[in-house]
């Protein structure tokens, strides 16, 4: 029997790469979380000012339409706070200075919950392979939430020591756990369309997709729509 979460946390944290990740990766379970009373805050580690085909967009008008996009969406989800590191899109690299800057924000915000990238998958099958900053986002969200957050001898100018008590890992090729988003999954929809840059052909069919994305996660989950991941404890 597929393995269903629905305990809801006070407080969740989703760091991703992209101004539209968390969207596409968690964005149903963030607005049921939401809806239930958690308070879900969202931080996106780049600014997204190369994710354009287009050789004549000005990068600087990219990023500030997808800072836009991104308020957008999470205010249909109900995220309570969205903070925007601005590193380089593409240009992330797991550092010490990385570190210390999820560090803090983990610390500052003080989530049960911690949704991130599954850095381990890699290969899509034939057409596709992770985004180097989903795998380097992933990688420096958990350094930063286990040991570093929770020790206070980690970046001891970060806050508080905080411990966290899950994270899970979306994008995953190895989900163990799924939550059910049947009654999110339209808003889902709503919100990846928002991200108008990443579909030059129109939104129209990203509600499509997600559904179906979702119906299948569902299947494995036994219910109508889902979001699966792998699942780590830590205690707390």
């Amino acid at each position: 029997m597929a393995d269903l979460l629905v305990d809801i946390p006070a407080r969740a944290l989703a760091i991703y790469a992209h101004p539209d990740d968390p969207d596409v990766s968690c964005g149903g379970t963030m607005a049921a979380w939401a809806k239930a009373g958690c308070e879900v805050s969202v931080v996106l580690c780049t600014d997204g000012g190369k994710g354009s085909p287009d050789p004549d967009i000005d990068p600087r008008a990219l990023v500030e339409q997808r800072m836009i996009e991104a308020a957008e969406a999470a205010a249909l989800i109900g995220v309570a706070d969205q903070e925007f590191l601005n590193f380089h899109d593409g240009e992330l690299v797991d550092d010490a200075g990385f570190r210390e800057v999820l560090v803090t924000l983990v610390r500052r915000f003080r989530p049960e919950v911690v949704l991130c990238p599954d850095p381990t998958a890699i290969f899509f099958g034939q057409e596709y392979f992770n985004h180097r900053d989903h795998r380097v986002t992933g990688l420096a969200v958990l350094d930063a939430v286990a040991p570093a957050a929770a020790l206070p001898h980690y970046f001891p100018d970060a806050g508080p020591a905080h411990q966290v008590s899950m994270v899970l890992l979306s994008g995953t090729l190895e989900p163990d756990v799924w939550v059910d988003i049947s009654a999110s999954v339209d808003l889902k929809g709503e919100a990846v369309g928002c991200h108008r840059s990443q579909f030059p052909d129109g939104v129209e069919w990203a509600s499509t997709a997600v559904r179906l994305g979702a119906e299948d996660a569902g299947k494995q989950a036994g219910v109508d729509f889902a979001e699966g991941f792998r699942r780590l404890r830590l205690g707390g």
